[in-house]
């Protein structure tokens, strides 16, 4: 991985969702698992920015990229209670926030009013998969509203198995949701379903291994 080959990458990947028919389809480089340079490389490369899973690796990147270089970090991952006052400061947009626990220490924590969250959808209704039942959504929206937070969206992860039929499927419920509740942003699609998101009116696509390659192992 080198500034040069994520350049090109991006330029590849603007080229996919031109071809799919996206148009402002914002691109979140994700991150996670690699060092401090990836932010970097992102940024140059004009990604719109940077997807973190691991609150240990967020802070570590934050500890070694200034804020003024920095493009807006997401968190994507599984989130849990206890890592959001460590992650307070860092985020810019909690994109997979499932329940009101999430919802309430976000509001609390954050050091700048009306912070940016998006409910994550069960959208495929998989065991096991993060998100909220579609049934839970409009609760939740309004919970996050009444704390102050800025609900900018929705975001769900395709099948598993990634059966196109099911990943259609998924990826048009989710915007129906998101048009249904007048937000701005649908974020679905990763590297290998990104052309049915983007047909199906995704606004935020989130890539990592087609933008820098193989993915070093997770820290534990």
């Amino acid at each position: 991985m080198d500034q040069r080959s994520v350049s090109e990458a991006v330029a590849t990947l603007r080229n996919r969702i031109a071809q799919a028919g996206g148009l402002d389809v914002a691109l979140i480089a994700v991150t996670k698992t690699f060092g401090s340079e990836a932010w970097h490389f992102a940024k140059a490369a004009g990604c719109d920015g940077v997807g973190e899973n691991y609150a240990q690796e967020v802070v570590h990147k934050a500890s070694e990229v200034a804020v003024a270089d920095r493009l807006p970090v997401h968190f994507i991952g599984q989130l849990q209670s206890n890592k959001i006052k460590q992650l307070a400061g860092i985020v810019d947009v909690w994109q997979s926030v499932d329940r009101l626990s999430l919802l309430t220490e976000i509001a609390k924590r954050s050091p700048r009013p009306g912070s940016a969250v998006m409910i994550q959808v069960n959208a495929t209704g998989e065991d096991g998969k993060g998100g909220c039942s579609p049934a839970l959504v409009g609760e939740l929206t309004r919970a996050a509203l009444d704390l102050g937070l800025d609900v900018a969206g929705f975001m769900a992860v395709g099948p598993t198995n990634e059966d196109p039929m099911v990943t259609r499927g998924a990826f048009r419920m989710l915007r129906a949701l998101v048009d249904d509740y007048g937000l701005r942003h649908c974020s679905m699609g990763m590297t290998g379903d990104l052309e049915i998101a983007v047909e199906e009116g995704s606004t935020m696509v989130r890539v990592g291994s087609a933008l820098f390659g193989k993915r070093p192992s997770p820290p534990r």
